[in-house]
């Protein structure tokens, strides 16, 4: 980017596009300041370096839950300070940023806003550029605003998601929706970002043009809002709140992670049935074609720290599977981006090494549209899951398909029968050939991946169903009046709930919502509230118990 237009104030934009995320870097007669730093910040030195700038400031917008910082780090190569939102409760050295707060260096000023509601610690910087104008020119939002969508508020522990909604809506209205709306917008993720649910792909934007577009600011009053971000969260990865707590301290540096060494085809066998993991990292295709048995694929094409966070969590031990050293080496920057610190190893000379060892692989069938079309007519048995998310579900599936979405497939496997034939898909074929290894390693022996996805089958013109409108609660509550509106607090199974219902038309309809850590665990409808509150509390308390099971 360099300097914006008519000015003099340098700035830089990052975009880390595996984890849609954004970080900036703004300087002034030759001090810099870098905001909300991904984990290798040698990026940053390297632009410092480049264009005769001295780091001095780090800023972090909140304590971010989908990545793991490299604020530490950056702080101790070049001595600058860090700061932080005051209610961050961040136990490594840094200034904590309140209403108000400032920091000039040359001609540029930033300045700072409190807007709780993504987490309670969460702050916007103000950017002024002194040679153009005594106001600020541009608004740094962190995961306040996005493009096109808002932060999801279900990531401060102690808080319900409706309380975090209430209060980021006091931010945006009582904050920044106060300024001009020519100010500019630079938020610190894009599309496909876990952190909102509809991002845009653009990167930066106006507030007027925000005003004006963005879906969670059409909503007509708090309360609406409030409904509008929480009756159809989704779920929160589990190793979010683990993220927050590393950055609440300081990753170390990623030069103190140790070399992973190359195995032989029978450590990896031995250290398999020790509880070990393979990741294999290859394309679909080449997984689909032999590998490891008992293997995770996840491709390192896509969102894959994201969705490796998602499926394994920070604490299995990972021998990876690649094509080669030098995607072993990407796979492991990107895992420990996540915080995933725990590979242990990779299989020397990839899967051929394995074949040579004369150990078994096992295959899955790659599909067209066409062929899963065909398929559905003459297999009777055949079970078609869609790991897609809810929100895509109800724009449009296949008839007689049944939702899975992938984050939640691990646990939702129960219903299925493993000696029947599955074809999985998702909306390119990138997430269901994750879900077609889960499955493999659950037991199902006959798993089929659709090549293309749900975007296949579309453009082959197959036909496409769409959810009853009268019945989706989540899309219509919005355009009728929600009445009776009710919220309470009680503990199940040892945890905190909150439980709203409402009435919409003729029905009730409840949620249960887990208050710490804050994922959604069962949302029902019934004739009347008592039903619904109590078809929901016996959804969460089911849910609760297995996961008291397996942690056991």
């Amino acid at each position: 980017m360099g300097n914006f237009p008519g000015g003099g104030v340098y700035f830089e934009h990052f975009y880390l596009s595996c984890l849609a995320h954004a970080s900036y870097m703004a300087g002034s007669e030759g001090v810099a300041v870098v905001i909300d730093p991904q984990r290798d910040v040698e990026i940053y030195l390297e632009e410092a370096r480049k264009n005769g700038l001295r780091i001095e400031h780090v800023i972090e917008t909140h304590l971010h839950a989908d990545f793991v910082s490299g604020h530490r780090e950056l702080a101790d190569r070049t001595g600058a300070r860090i700061y932080v939102g005051a209610r961050a409760g961040a136990t490594f050295p840094h200034v904590p940023v309140r209403e108000g707060d400032e920091i000039t260096f040359g001609r540029c000023r930033l300045g700072f806003l409190e807007t709780p509601g993504h987490t309670v610690e969460s702050i916007c910087i103000l950017v002024t550029d002194l040679d153009r104008s005594p106001d600020p020119f541009a608004v740094l939002t962190g995961d306040t605003l996005f493009i096109g969508d808002v932060g999801r508020p279900d990531l401060s522990p102690g808080h319900t998601p409706q309380e975090l909604a209430g209060l980021l809506y006091d931010s945006l209205h009582e904050k920044l929706f106060r300024l001009p709306d020519e100010v500019e917008v630079y938020p610190a993720h894009g599309a496909g970002s876990l952190c909102g649910k509809q991002i845009s792909s653009d990167r930066f934007s106006t507030l007027g043009r925000e005003r004006a577009t963005n879906y969670a600011l059409k909503a007509a009053s708090r309360d609406e809002f409030i409904h509008l971000l929480t009756d159809a969260l989704p779920e929160r990865p589990g190793y979010f709140m683990r993220d927050a707590e590393i950055n609440r301290s300081g990753a170390a540096p990623l030069a103190d992670l140790p070399p992973i060494p190359a195995l032989d085809a029978y450590e990896v066998l031995r250290l398999q049935e020790r509880g070990a993991v393979v990741l294999d990292t290859r394309p679909a295709a080449l997984f689909g074609a032999g590998h490891i048995p008992n293997s995770v694929h996840i491709a390192l094409s896509g969102q894959f720290a994201a969705w490796a966070g998602t499926i394994l969590g920070l604490e299995l031990e990972i021998v990876l599977a690649a094509e080669d050293e030098d995607r072993v080496s990407e796979a492991r920057t990107r895992l420990a981006r996540v915080g995933i610190e725990s590979v242990v190893g990779y299989l020397g000379g990839g899967v051929e090494a394995w074949k040579r060892a004369g150990l078994a692989l096992e295959q899955v069938p790659q599909i067209s549209a066409q062929d899963l079309a065909r398929l559905a007519v003459e297999q009777s048995e055949l079970q078609v899951l869609d790991v897609r998310r809810q929100a895509e579900w109800e724009e449009g599936h296949i008839e007689g398909a049944r939702l899975k979405p992938l984050n939640q497939l691990a646990r939702a496997m129960d219903d299925l029968d493993p000696h029947r034939p599955v074809a999985v898909h998702c909306k390119s074929g990138y997430r269901s050939s994750v879900a077609a290894s889960l499955l493999r390693r659950a037991g199902f022996r006959h798993v089929r991946n659709v090549v293309g996805g749900f975007d296949a089958w579309k453009s082959a013109g197959l036909p496409v169903s769409t959810p009853d409108p009268a019945r989706n609660y989540i899309r219509t509550w919005s355009r009728a009046k929600v009445e009776a509106y009710r919220e309470r607090r009680i503990e199940l199974r040892g945890w905190p709930v909150n439980l709203t219902s409402y009435r919409l038309g003729d029905r009730f309809h409840a949620k249960a919502d887990n208050i710490s850590p804050g994922a959604t665990l069962a949302r029902t409808s019934a004739s009347t509230r008592e039903e619904a509150e109590t078809l929901a509390l016996a959804r969460a308390e089911e849910l609760l118990a297995e996961t008291q099971r397996r942690s056991v």
